[in-house]
């Protein structure tokens, strides 16, 4: 059948190689160091039997290419490459888990998982059943072209993610804001998409390229807090510094904003209606943005009830009281107008 001094060593490479891919099975996938320990045992057993019995598995011995024992010889050395694979993946996520990569980094496992799928089938054919790799590959390489141009868009999202996984510059969790004012936090990456899921608990799926494409604001980083900042109109009917003392003391009550760094009051413009307050705070989180603006509002409007302020009426709506009025400006009544920054 074959060389005797080969005879041993195959069958137990393949009893090795069998019991292997069963006793990872067995341990599930609840238990990912058991399967991580099973590749790696089996897989150095299986080439220390191959160094003591001699065996390349790199190439049939003449002995080997007899009858059954080609079968088994084959099988053998399958059994070795596939559990190289799985080592090499298996070392993969050591790695991974020792450097605490963050979960997007399944982008770049993906890819080095299907490189080492590739190189271990190429081998076997090349290396086990002795078909020439080189016209193989040259015909391949025509494919991959031909399947390249139908596939523009598909491949533009593919590198587009691992460039962006590469630069880092958001992480699963992070709230991010795009040009087009899309915003939300990241909720998960992958090969052609990168998931939002908005303030309205809603899921945006941004093409990878499109994505790369565009300008993008980090606002998690280098932490969570968030400066806002929006304007108050107040009638020009009490001195700019008390005005500021008010809007002080507004900032100061607020619950829903955090105190360091601390609230600023900026008087940006006067004339002989308005003084132009802008309102600067800090929330703790992107997604207390709202809150913090709606109880801000509310006492800014308690406020200037209290100290006796109007709030001025915006520009457009005393042209409008001139027309009615034949030119004369309406009066003063309460209203407000505010611009987020």
């Amino acid at each position: 059948m074959f060389g005797e001094h080969h005879s041993l060593p195959l069958v137990l490479i393949n009893i090795l190689g069998f019991a292997g891919i069963l006793v990872w099975h067995i341990q599930g996938r609840g238990r990912p160091t058991g399967r991580l320990i099973v590749q790696i045992l089996f897989f150095a057993t299986m080439s220390l039997v191959l160094a003591i019995g001699r065996i390349s598995p790199y190439e049939l011995d003449n002995a080997d290419l007899m009858g059954a024992g080609s079968l088994i010889a084959k099988s053998a050395r399958i059994l070795w490459w596939t559990h190289l694979a799985w080592t090499i993946i298996g070392f993969l996520h050591i790695y991974i888990a020792i450097n605490h990569k963050p979960r997007e980094a399944h982008l770049l496992h993906d890819m080095i998982v299907a490189v080492v799928y590739l190189g271990v089938t190429l081998s076997v054919i090349g290396f086990v059943f002795g078909a020439p790799i080189g016209p193989l590959v040259a015909t391949s390489g025509v494919v991959a072209v031909i399947i390249g141009l139908a596939l523009q868009n598909t491949l533009a999202d593919l590198f587009s993610g691992i460039a962006l996984t590469l630069g880092r510059a958001y992480g699963i969790g992070d709230w991010i804001r795009l040009s087009d004012g899309t915003e939300g936090r990241v909720a998960e990456t992958n090969w052609r998409s990168t998931n939002l899921l908005t303030g309205a608990h809603n899921v945006v799926v941004v093409p990878n390229s499109v994505l790369a494409k565009q300008g993008m604001t980090n606002l998690s980083r280098p932490d969570e807090t968030h400066w806002i900042a929006f304007s108050v109109h107040i009638a020009a009917t009490r001195a700019p510094s008390v005005i500021e003392e008010i809007m002080q003391g507004v900032l100061q009550g607020c619950e829903t904003i955090i105190k360091v760094p601390p609230p600023a009051v900026a008087l940006k413009a006067i004339d002989a209606i308005t003084i132009e307050v802008e309102l600067q705070f800090c929330v703790a989180s992107p997604a207390r943005r709202m809150p913090a603006k709606n109880e801000v509002i509310d006492l800014v409007y308690r406020g200037c009830t209290a100290n006796g302020l109007s709030l001025a009426m915006p520009p457009q709506s005393l042209l409008w009281g001139s027309a009615v009025t034949g030119g004369e400006p309406a009066a003063t009544v309460k209203s407000f107008s505010s611009n987020a920054v």
